[in-house]
């Protein structure tokens, strides 16, 4: 049989690495790096060869199930679409719009189809009830950079390959290669820069396998970042230290930040963070002083109380600093395609707007469209109007992934009707009235839609599927077009493509008037996804602009390039990028100068004599990947990391059986001594807690781990942006 090569793009995280898939018939027989592509240059993790796994899981979903006589029961698809239209119009009839939730999961980022069309089915349903992952993970970020820039995405990330000077604080990217920074083979990147004579400093809790290649790591304790980074910046101002250079016209609120900074005096706030204020005003010494210089904070920053004001902090040092838009400090990438801040009036916008509604029961204001995840079992369990009744998941795990998660189970449970959209019945979807399953990743097409607004390189790339989907199974797209159109009450077999196109031209229409019919028929080339890409590509930043700009990108251009088109370096991008209505980085957002007059009242909390917080595995980025066999191999790594002196003082042996107790939940934990934590802090990874009855995820549940949410306060969030507070907790450890 013929072996033959296929260009893909991974779609399972964020580094995005191009890759080579070796087939022969309908088999991989290998994955490797792709050296020529543009953006990875053939770096491949573990991650990426476990696509086989991933394709060939004996679990993963083929076909839909619906649930009868109370048993999940293999169907057809017109089955299956016929039960949502059965049941979910009349509830949406009797109880209104926002008796439906909808949830989205990050895996959701890594498909074209489901990024570029939930927009449509969430507009479908018309509900206010819209949950996603990101208030589980970077949704402080996204509120620091819309409220500074104009945009949620306007995030400015390290310029990498020309940095001399990058301190790391609350992220692991050896592990992760980036987050909310896409940067596959950051190792190498980090090598490269030190080589250069360049330096790296990390402050996290732990020393992470990215402490252990930088060159000083300084250990902080856990929620104290707030602390620290106000006392840099406080070091700024009273040291005479802010040199704002070619922006200086672009900024406002200087004088706002530095009242704000005052009392953060690192010699008064030491003592709270773990760092003496020497070394507190010496990081900030160097990173005014050297010329190319850039800090990034990343998700311990963003997974607790002062997440939103911690993320604004990281970019106000880099901006005070004159390392904000220049080469080697932090950059605004130019993406290709789908960045908001590539489109419109450059230099000055809307800005961004919160708390246009509010949560039913704790009132919880809604950020960038939607609503904590952690509010949503109250809004199942509590009756009156608008209560949440009905639940459409896509690519959605919240029962593992969120804090509370058995008190969402349980609520889950006493829904009227719920759909998801998942490869897996797992924790979650063990609970839908019916699963639509989507197609592996190698049976579909990938361009990635958000990463390049994050990239450290500007690119543009496109990976055709591998083999073609099964007989009579649609593409994601078009079954969450299927589901919009029920909810539009068009019915369950309304024509798709007809839809589509209506959906299609109706924002043409808005955007060009009377030249969208030419401009529909330019696009007749492609449908769905395809259609929206090659329609971005031309009118982004580097596109053919419909032929009057020859030689421009189209999805043609990018198709023919079998490791995707270099865009070049990041390059300055302000004020052009800008969006915010002044016209001006907004360095003083009021809602975060108010908050962070909320941190002193916390300074004199004294710590937990135990606290627990997260951590990340090359091998384990999302919850089911613990179902993949080359990921799964090797030594057990949902383990409890105790340092030596606390497992002395709890009596507990490493590897030995215990229980770890919050105020909240308990949970079995298997002990793994290690000097990398400070005393008085433990480490559970996110992610694990297989052993849900009714799940299948075989292969996973012979080691299924301790759930971490399960020990978190479901309550517990950073205000602002809704974030869960996902580290930190006071914990008890005993033997079990």
């Amino acid at each position: 049989m013929t072996e033959r090569t296929h260009y893909r793009i991974c779609p399972l995280c964020e580094a995005c690495c191009g890759l080579r898939v070796h087939t022969e018939g309908a088999r991989v027989v290998a994955v490797r790096g792709a050296e020529d592509d543009v953006f990875s240059r053939g770096y491949l993790c573990p991650k990426g060869v476990a696509l086989k796994d991933l394709h060939e899981d004996p679990d993963r979903l083929r076909t839909p199930l619906v649930r009868r006589e109370g048993v999940l029961r293999p169907a057809s698809w017109e089955d299956a679409f016929a039960e949502v239209e059965r049941r979910l119009p009349p509830l949406l009839a009797e109880h209104g719009r926002d008796a439906v939730g909808l949830t989205v999961g990050n895996p959701s980022a890594h498909k074209m189809g489901l990024l570029l069309y939930f927009s449509r089915l969430a507009k479908a349903l018309g509900t206010k009830n819209i949950f996603s992952a990101s208030t589980l993970d970077q949704m402080p970020k996204q509120l620091s950079a819309g409220l500074m820039f104009g945009h949620w995405l306007s995030i400015p990330v390290p310029d990498i390959e020309r940095t001399r000077w990058l301190l790391v604080i609350g992220a692991n990217p050896v592990v992760s290669n980036g987050s909310l920074w896409t940067v596959p083979d950051f190792r190498g990147k980090a090598k490269a820069l030190r080589a250069r004579g360049g330096k790296m400093i990390v402050v996290d809790p732990r020393r992470t396998e990215t402490a252990a290649v930088a060159d000083e790591h300084h250990t902080l304790r856990p929620g104290a970042d707030v602390y620290l980074l106000a006392a840099m910046v406080h070091t700024l101002f009273d040291e005479g230290l802010v040199r704002t250079g070619r922006l200086t016209p672009h900024l406002s609120g200087i004088d706002d930040v530095g009242a704000a900074v005052r009392p953060f005096a690192p010699e008064r706030v030491a003592a709270r963070c773990g760092v003496p204020a020497p070394t507190l005003r010496r990081l900030a010494r160097e990173l005014a002083a050297h010329e190319r210089a850039a800090v990034y904070g990343r998700i311990g920053t963003c997974t607790q109380r002062f997440g939103s004001v911690n993320s604004w902090l990281v970019d106000v040092l880099n901006a005070l600093t004159g390392h904000l838009d220049e080469a080697g400090g932090a950059m605004f990438p130019h993406a290709a395609a789908f960045a908001a801040n590539t489109q419109g009036a450059p230099g000055r916008g809307r800005g961004i707007t919160t708390g246009r509604h509010a949560s039913r029961v704790s009132g919880a204001p809604e950020v960038f469209g939607e609503l904590p995840m952690t509010v949503l079992a109250e809004e199942i369990e509590t009756p009156g109007p608008g209560q949440v009744r009905a639940l459409i998941t896509v690519a959605s795990n919240p029962v593992l992934s969120a804090p509370g998660g058995a008190r969402l189970s349980k609520a889950l449970e006493t829904l009227d009707f719920m759909v998801s959209l998942d490869i897996y019945l797992n924790e979650t979807t063990r609970h839908a009235d019916v699963i639509l399953p989507g197609l592996s990743p190698l049976e579909d097409s990938h361009y990635d839609v958000a990463f390049p607004q994050l990239s450290f390189r500007n690119h543009a790339r496109y990976s055709g599927p591998v083999f073609a989907p099964p007989d009579g199974h649609p593409a994601e797209w078009r079954t969450l077009l299927r589901l919009a159109a029920i909810a539009r009450g068009q019915g369950a077999q309304a024509d798709v493509d007809a839809l589509d196109d209506q959906l299609l031209e109706a924002e043409l229409r808005k955007l060009a008037g009377d030249a969208a019919p030419p401009l529909m028929q330019a696009l007749a080339g492609h449908r769905g996804p395809e259609r929206l890409l090659d329609l971005a590509l031309r009118t982004g930043p580097f596109g053919d602009l419909f032929g009057r700009k020859p030689g421009g990108l189209t999805l043609e251009r990018v198709q023919a390039a079998p490791g995707g088109v270099d865009l070049g370096e990041l390059a300055a991008r302000l004020p052009e990028l800008l969006r915010t209505p002044s016209g001006k980085i907004e360095l003083a957002p009021p809602s975060l100068l108010a908050d962070l007059q909320h941190a002193l009242a916390e300074l004199e909390v004294p710590a937990p004599p135990l606290v627990v917080i997260g951590r990340r595995d090359v091998r384990s980025n999302n919850s089911w990947m613990h179902n993949l066999p080359l990921l799964a191999k090797g030594p057990f790594r949902g383990t409890l990391q105790v340092h030596p002196d606390d497992a002395a003082r709890c009596g507990v042996a490493d590897g030995g059986a215990a229980e770890l107790a919050s105020a909240h939940g308990r949970v079995p934990v298997q002990v793994e001594l290690s000097d990398a934590l400070p005393p008085g802090v433990v480490s559970l990874p996110h992610g694990w807690g297989h052993d849900a009855p009714g799940a299948r995820l075989a292969l996973a549940a012979e080691r299924p781990g301790a759930n971490l949410n399960e020990l978190l306060d479901v309550r517990a969030r950073d205000p602002l942006s809704g974030n869960a507070v996902l580290g930190g907790e006071a914990v008890t450890l005993r033997p079990r």
